[in-house]
């Protein structure tokens, strides 16, 4: 009997797409030194320690995922396109790492120059509260507080932002992250900075190079 087809936009077909994709992504993982005495970070969970069991809510996130992203906020000139990598790795410990790098393009696509980078953790906890703790670039450390909002979706607001003297004024952001039907990964974020309400900022959508 000859195999079926799943129709597309089905269920089905979402998932077939997904393992066509994983294909080329399954095999790679994060460059690592082989001489590191202690569990080296993965974003692979086909590769080293397990993902411990207090992160089982973040499992689709991890990888390394890559794509195009819009800036827009009334204090800049815009809206700017931006290219960006993120990863989510572990260690076989209770938390993600995190990491993102961007970089603006112009309107072919070309690079114009680096941009954004942030580096963190995200610490989920027993009763299903994700602490975010993300350093940035330009002098700012934003703690947020979120929670799984489904099975695909984790949404977050800021409880304390902290800058340096020569940082721009942040007051506040919110961030809704979330894998799209076709296994994507898309988010968008709002924030309160010089003297703005908090509004629309940024948004972004990656495919899974890594895991």
């Amino acid at each position: 009997m000859a195999e079926q087809t799943p129709a597309p936009g089905s269920g089905d077909a979402a998932v077939q797409a997904a393992a066509e994709r994983a294909e080329s992504t399954r095999a790679l993982n994060l460059p690592q030194f082989d001489d590191l005495p202690i569990p080296a970070d993965t974003a692979n969970l086909r590769e080293g320690p397990s993902l411990h069991d207090g992160c089982l809510a973040l499992l689709p996130l991890v990888g390394v995922w890559r794509g195009e992203g819009e800036v827009v906020y009334p204090t800049i000139e815009g809206p700017y396109r931006f290219g960006q990598q993120i990863t989510f790795a572990h260690d076989g410990r209770p938390f993600l790492y995190y990491e993102a790098r961007s970089w603006l393009l112009d309107e072919n696509g070309a690079v114009i120059r680096q941009a954004a980078r942030e580096t963190g953790f995200w610490r989920p906890q027993p009763d299903d509260t994700i602490e975010v703790l993300l350093t940035h670039n330009t002098g700012i450390v934003e703690l947020f507080y979120g929670k799984p909002r489904n099975q695909t979706s984790w949404e977050f607001g800021t409880d304390a932002v902290v800058r340096t003297a020569t940082a721009k004024e942040v007051t506040g952001a919110q961030r809704l992250y979330g894998i799209v039907n076709n296994g994507d990964l898309a988010y968008v974020e709002e924030r309160a900075m010089v003297g703005q309400p908090m509004q629309p900022h940024s948004s972004a959508h990656l495919r899974r190079v890594v895991g």
